[in-house]
């Protein structure tokens, strides 16, 4: 029995990891470790942790509806989403939506949006790199 199970979460983190392994998201993220490198030397890489308390926390300066990432894109990743005027939004974790992140116009309109909404400004290098990083491990 114990082996079953072992056996499923060896997969599911295979799963995992060829869902976060993507040319085209590898590139955005070289992209924003340049940008974090040049602002800020010390900068030692991303992290899902940052990420994930990025996601799940509550931030001031955005609009007072959409006060937190999981507003709209629940406190789940892996589950869909509800927009306020109630559309339906895909997982943001790459494991349940793999072709997440891969597109560099939709990736620099959403967090366009998305962070001038929740922060009330554009959202850093870092803030991007660690969230992509968070969603691609999800």
């Amino acid at each position: 029995m114990q082996t079953e199970r072992a056996r499923q979460l060896l997969l599911g983190s295979f799963h995992a990891a060829v869902a976060a392994a993507d040319p085209a998201r590898d590139a955005i993220l070289a992209t924003l470790a340049e940008e974090a490198k040049k602002a800020d030397p010390a900068f030692g890489g991303f992290s899902a942790e940052r990420g994930q308390a990025f996601f799940a926390a509550k931030h001031t300066g955005g609009k007072p509806d959409t006060p937190s990432c999981t507003s709209c894109h629940s406190q789940d990743p892996r589950a869909a989403g509800e927009t306020r005027a109630g559309k339906r939004i895909e997982p943001m974790a790459v494991s349940k939506n793999p072709s997440r992140f891969t597109k560099v116009e939709e990736v620099n309109k959403w967090f366009g949006r998305n962070c001038n909404s929740v922060l009330g400004r554009e959202c850093t290098a870092v803030e991007k790199g660690d969230f992509i990083t968070y969603l691609s491990a999800k």
